[in-house]
């Protein structure tokens, strides 16, 4: 928690600096992308696992993502892997759940 609050303290300061000129944008836009968490990439036992945890049938799980089920049984057996908005998804269904989706 105080690790968020120092890097929101930062950010804060970066942006008052750029209100003020003496910051420019292309740094400012370093700050924002350094606000972003990073992606944890998703094996085809991580998803089944996700899913399971959150009760859901793969069509559920599909639903919730606006992906064909196709595609959740092909992450599961490692045909396919998720990547672009459905990996940033799996991300947040695994640190909020899938009621985050709704």
């Amino acid at each position: 928690m105080a690790n968020k609050r120092l890097r929101e303290a930062l950010y804060e300061t970066a942006r008052g600096l750029y209100d003020i000129g003496a910051m420019g944008a292309e740094t400012l836009r370093e700050f924002d992308a350094s606000r972003l968490r990073p992606l944890k990439p998703f094996r085809a036992a991580d998803i089944k696992q996700l899913r399971l945890k959150a009760k859901a049938s793969q069509a559920v799980f599909a639903a919730y993502l606006n992906i064909s089920v196709s595609t959740v049984q092909k992450w599961e057996i490692g045909e396919k892997s998720p990547g672009g908005p459905a990996l940033k998804l799996l991300n947040i269904v695994e640190r909020k759940g899938l009621k985050a989706l709704v």
